[in-house]
């Protein structure tokens, strides 16, 4: 991503070397007889979420360290941190500046549709949905990973990445961090078939209840583009998600790549006019997305319902 805590300052030295092949921790049903291990994805992924995590550390323009010092501290090559730097740059989280150095970007304008205790349903999106895996074990969650799922840096978690197909073609890329502790035996096949949540819900005892989710634009990388079968830089949604059960713990960490060609957000708004006269209201400084700030100056509450709508093959 491309999301980042505000307002929060710390040391300026971040993040321990990155394993060149990061380890699978054996347990039973996770990352075993499956034969599926930590490859390319895994390793993309780790790098991302190590500058992500000094971004988190710094305000809006602060210096990251150099492209050598990364390389040295990351433990990775030259052209790995240089592509997991532009895909940041790209998406607006980086800003590299000729002659200085890369820094960290102003925060993004983030507005709720749905304020207070509104309902947002999510229909299915159309289209014959299928999974993929490209990679399945278990690793330790690290410390941006760990702050939102509420684990030490050092608890197990189980990664899944894995290509999701509509109607037989690549539609979107999707990485899952689970805690481990939740999900004992979980093999590839409850990842490749079926709902998520009901196979959490009925082989797990993990009862989802909420979910808060971001969406924002950005441009694909091009080890993802010859995933979904796109351009170098082709735009896409990056939607991140937070899910938690009913006690109020999360369960769940995901952040998944959509194809911005074939792939559109739509969103139905519920305006309820009041039916009693009122005297008129200061405009709020605040607006929601796509209407004009001061079209609703008495407060007028507003529902949403939001789907997904898969673009025909061109």
């Amino acid at each position: 991503m491309r999301e980042r805590s505000p307002g929060t300052a710390r040391s300026a030295g971040a993040g321990a070397a990155l394993p060149a092949e990061p380890a699978v921790v054996p347990r039973s049903g996770i990352g075993g007889s499956d034969g599926i291990r930590p490859g390319g994805v895994l390793k993309r992924e780790r790098v991302r979420d190590a500058v992500l995590g000094m971004v988190e550390e710094r305000r809006a323009g602060d210096a990251i360290p150099s492209e050598r010092a990364l390389c040295v501290q990351l433990g990775v090559s030259r052209p790995t941190l240089r592509a997991a730097v532009d895909e940041l740059v790209a998406a607006g989280v980086l800003i590299r500046e000729h002659g200085r150095g890369v820094f960290v970007a102003p925060e993004k304008i983030t507005q709720e549709l749905v304020h207070g205790h509104h309902s947002l349903s999510v229909p299915r999106a159309s289209g014959a949905w299928a999974s993929r895996l490209l990679e399945f074990t278990t690793v330790p969650a690290g410390a941006r990973v760990g702050r939102r799922l509420c684990l030490s840096p050092a608890a197990q978690i189980v990664y899944v990445a894995r290509l999701r197909l509509v109607d037989g073609y690549p539609m979107a890329i999707e990485h899952l961090h689970i805690p481990a502790a939740l999900v004992p035996g979980l093999t590839s096949r409850e990842l490749e078939q079926g709902d998520l949540y009901e196979h959490l819900r009925t082989h797990h005892d993990v009862r989802v209840n909420e979910a808060t989710q971001t969406i924002e634009p950005t441009v694909v990388t091009r080890a993802e583009a010859e995933l979904l079968e796109v351009p170098e830089l082709s735009p896409a949604l990056l939607f991140e998600r937070l899910t938690t059960d009913t006690a109020g713990q999360p369960v769940e960490y995901v952040h998944s790549l959509y194809r911005g060609d074939r792939y559109r957000i739509v969103s139905r708004l519920t305006l309820q006019a009041d039916t009693a006269p009122a005297a008129p209201a200061t405009p709020s400084d605040g607006h929601h997305p796509g209407i004009p700030p001061g079209d609703f100056v008495h407060g007028d509450p507003v529902a949403a319902s939001t789907l997904g709508d898969v673009q025909g093959r061109r």
